[in-house]
């Protein structure tokens, strides 16, 4: 990756910079009330990777249930694509699931979007499911993906191998292994 951006919580001054993101990635796109809505969850979290102007390259929000953590949105601005900064956010958003003390999580993806699809394998995950004609807007049906265990040791090595495949280009982005594991 030779972009530099940092993986930062998001926050409301944000969110315009995200929708744009979300208008361009998504047929029927996340309004900007509802990421405001998400930033108000507690049970919510959502994160932005910057540039060094500030500027948003990409974001992913997830969720608990109270049982696992479900990724819910993630999205990287088209221009940028094929530089890390999917790989980056994933990562936070892994850190974040083993700081909430969870072993699970999922998430649904376009059948169609096979880039999505080979990162989240990257993370372990496995397709176990399918939402038939899940995209209203297209029909498409959603693959359901689990990854389990993100909180056992085989788990942290798989994270730390994919950390040691990063450039050093990033700020921010990789947490330490003290965020990234729970000691659980």
């Amino acid at each position: 990756m030779s972009l530099r951006v940092a993986v930062v919580p998001m926050r409301s001054r944000h969110v315009r910079g995200v929708v744009a993101i979300e208008q361009l990635t998504s047929p029927r796109p996340w309004s900007k009330e509802l990421f405001a809505s998400e930033l108000k969850q507690a049970t919510s979290r959502g994160f932005v990777a910057t540039r060094p102007d500030s500027s948003v390259a990409g974001f992913a929000c997830l969720m608990s249930t109270g049982h696992e953590v479900h990724v819910t949105n993630l999205a990287v601005d088209p221009t940028l694509r094929r530089q890390g900064i999917a790989t980056l956010l994933m990562l936070r958003l892994v850190a974040e699931t083993q700081t909430w003390g969870f072993d699970d999580m999922t998430l649904e993806v376009r059948e169609s979007n096979e880039p999505a699809k080979a990162l989240y394998r990257r993370f372990g995950f496995e397709e176990e499911g399918v939402r038939p004609r899940y995209y209203a807007e297209t029909g498409e049906d959603a693959i359901i993906m689990w990854v389990r265990g993100v909180g056992a040791e085989p788990y942290r090595r798989r994270i730390d191998e994919i950390v040691a495949t990063l450039t050093p280009s990033s700020d921010n982005t990789v947490p330490p292994d003290s965020e990234r594991t729970t000691g659980r």
